[in-house]
């Protein structure tokens, strides 16, 4: 068997048994369970050689407690734990450490030894705009220019929205329906699912536990296994849905076209509650402690109660809220398409600071370090300060930006109908990077590589051994996209 497919195959074998989960993993029916060892037994038998390893940083993990046949080892300072057991047998593993979640899995052990990756949760990016109050900045990866390509791959249509990644998986939908799972270390495919019906799908799918929840524009809530991309279920609100998940205490909240804002408890598929606020809904719901935050094409946002619905306040813009709300520091950044603005509130409603662009801000922003960023259809990023709205810094993207503006390691990146993603110092508003594709969302990604999204493929990058003396692109293949300026939903 070939290295990458036995890889992928191992990787897919973890998924399965706990896709990094708190909760051990059932052992399989046809694994019947070891009885415990006799002394004499233990004494004639073997000792496994289990490796731990950070998925993400590719370093040996130290103090990791190693679970497996009734015993215990420690992983020692080269991250290797030796554990005596009978005899070589199929094994259900579980490894903890500080820091990281406790992961679950099946492993053959042919041989003696197996290396076994843990993930630390602060470096994943589990949902659209890396954390639950949508602030589109992902605080712990450090991952800077320049950049060099690893792999890339094609995911069959237009990437409107960012890809999920966690436990080494990244979970991307194109705006045809289909749902892929591709593995970070090897850009190859582990599944692919395409929604019945084909529908269009215009949002990030987001991470639950052992399920990925995603969203269709034929209304459905549908929920797959992430090990293996089955379809567990679906749930119809009835009307198009735009919104990307947000999940908490297992509970979806999200918004539609008609205008109701739905929380849907994904253990029982039963809505908890749901509101009218009166006005067709494309913007993602920004939770924040126990508010939620949504705007709506009537030009409102609303800040509502999340266990109950309940309206705590509404504050108005100047034109239509396509884009979603960030929180951050007491506030929250709201993008206005059709007033061409991004305006700013304190989490009590009232209004601080407003900047005009002349242009659509269909972008939704990205807060870190006490600055905004989003982008406009006059072309530029925008750096602004948090506190009173005043301009840092406006940096040419090359035509309109539509999708987020992100944040990762002091770097802000937009994508632009240019076909390119910049990045920029977010002090600083120096150009560091023009990655030559681009469109809508530009990256996600993990503490080992980021995701640049292209147009309809996906371009896995890490950071180059030596330092850059250039602002060169990482590459400059020029791709076959659509030139079409405008959002395919307005």
């Amino acid at each position: 068997m070939r290295p990458l497919r036995l890889a992928a195959l191992l990787t897919l074998a973890g998924l399965a048994a706990a896709c990094g989960s708190t909760r051990p993993a059932a052992v399989p029916a046809h694994e019947p369970r070891p009885a415990p060892p006799s002394p004499g037994a233990a004494r004639e038998g073997v000792t496994l050689l289990v490796t731990v390893l950070d998925g993400d940083r590719r370093v040996r993990v130290r103090g990791a407690l190693v679970h497996l046949w009734g015993r215990r080892g420690v992983s020692n300072r080269t991250g290797v734990a030796r554990i005596r057991v009978p005899h070589l047998r199929p094994l259900r593993v579980t490894v903890t450490a500080h820091g990281f979640a406790r992961r679950t899995l099946l492993v053959p052990f042919g041989k003696r030894e197996a290396t076994l990756r843990i993930y630390r949760p602060d470096l994943q990016w589990p949902l659209y705009g890396v954390t639950a109050a949508r602030s589109q900045a992902q605080a712990h990866i450090r991952l800077r220019p320049p950049f060099r390509t690893v792999w890339s791959i094609a995911v069959g249509g237009l990437i409107e929205f960012p890809a999920d990644v966690d436990d080494g998986v990244a979970y991307v939908a194109n705006a045809k329906g289909s749902v892929r799972a591709i593995s970070m270390r090897f850009g190859t495919q582990v599944w692919r699912h395409d929604t019945p019906g084909s529908p269009r799908m215009a949002s990030s799918p987001a991470v639950a536990g052992r399920l990925l929840v995603y969203h269709t524009m034929d209304g459905r809530v549908i929920a797959l296994d992430r090990a293996s991309g089955r379809e567990r279920w679906s749930w119809s609100a009835g009307s198009p849905i735009e919104s990307s998940p947000v999940v908490r205490d297992g509970v979806d909240y999200f918004g539609a076209w008609n205008g109701r804002l739905y929380a849907l408890d994904l253990a029982t598929r039963e809505v908890r509650w749901s509101r009218t606020l009166g006005a067709k809904i494309t913007s993602s719901v920004a939770l924040a402690g126990g508010s939620l935050y949504i705007g709506d094409y009537a030009g409102r946002l609303w800040s509502l109660d999340a266990s109950r619905g309940g309206v705590r306040w509404t504050a108005s813009v100047d034109g239509r809220i396509y884009g979603t709300p960030a929180v951050a520091g007491g506030r929250v950044f709201v993008p206005s398409s059709t007033g061409d603005s991004l305006t700013a509130f304190s989490t009590a409603g009232a209004e601080l600071w407003r900047v005009r662009t002349g242009g659509y801000v269909y972008s939704s922003p990205a807060v870190a370090g006490g600055r905004v960023f989003f982008g406009s259809y006059d072309g530029a990023l925008y750096g602004v300060s948090a506190a009173t709205g005043a301009v840092l810094w406006r940096v040419s993207a090359g035509g309109p930006i539509s999708g987020a503006a992100v944040v990762v390691d002091g770097v802000a990146y937009a994508g632009s109908f240019a076909h390119r993603i910049v990045g920029v110092d977010a002090a600083t508003g120096r150009t560091l990077l023009v990655f030559g594709h681009g469109h809508y969302v530009p990256v996600s990604g993990n503490g080992m590589r980021l995701l640049f999204h292209g147009y309809s493929r996906l371009y896995a990058v890490e950071p180059r051994g030596r330092p850059s003396t250039t602002n060169r692109a990482v590459t400059r293949i020029t791709a076959s996209t659509s030139r079409d300026p405008r959002p395919p939903h307005t």
